[in-house]
């Protein structure tokens, strides 16, 4: 790929998950277009169809989020550490707005592995920070990284339409972790 196409498509996914962000993941892709400072027919030659401009952000999505638990294993607080995930966890699912549901959906011409795909790295990720709280003793054995991850999304589906959503799951993230713990 050429430089200024390369970098019109790094512009259009950054732009796709700043508006899916705000509006939702049925945000328009005129209005994605106009964020990223492109043309319509450019956001077409990148991503045909609308599925594929999606899956990309999401995609992109939980490999920042794997990434983020690959940098937090050499944490010397693995509590600390999960935690730290899980709130990353909790806005990757707030900053989705319906981006999941609406891969899920079956659409023609997707990729149909990328819901698994997707939900095996998260699983992994997560299994790999837990598994360094557990040796340290810091969280109850009966937790799994599921448990968990149901946990921070029902907080972020709660807390969505609030004024104060974000720190409002965060406060409640908070009070879910504390049971979580090894006491």
């Amino acid at each position: 790929m050429r430089a200024d196409a390369r970098r019109n498509y790094d512009r259009i996914v950054a732009a796709a998950g700043t508006v899916i962000a705000e509006h939702g993941a049925e945000a328009s892709l005129e209005q994605i277009a106009r964020h990223a400072g492109v043309g319509s027919a450019t956001l077409h030659r990148h991503f045909p169809t609308r599925r594929a401009l999606l899956e990309t952000v999401f995609k992109g999505r939980v490999e920042a989020l794997c990434a983020k638990a690959e940098d937090l294993l050499p944490d010397p607080d693995p509590a600390a550490a999960l935690i730290s995930w899980l709130r990353a966890v909790g806005a990757h699912a707030v900053a989705n707005r319906g981006l999941g549901a609406a891969l899920m959906q079956g659409a023609p011409g997707g990729d149909p592995s990328l819901g698994t795909t997707c939900h095996t790295m998260i699983i992994d990720a997560g299994d790999a920070l837990l598994a360094r709280a557990r040796q340290a003793g810091t969280v109850r054995p009966e937790v799994t990284t599921t448990h968990l991850l149901k946990l921070v999304s029902a907080i972020a589906l709660a807390t969505e339409r609030e004024p104060d959503g974000p720190a409002e799951a965060d406060r409640l993230l908070t009070l879910a972790v504390d049971g979580v713990r090894s006491h």
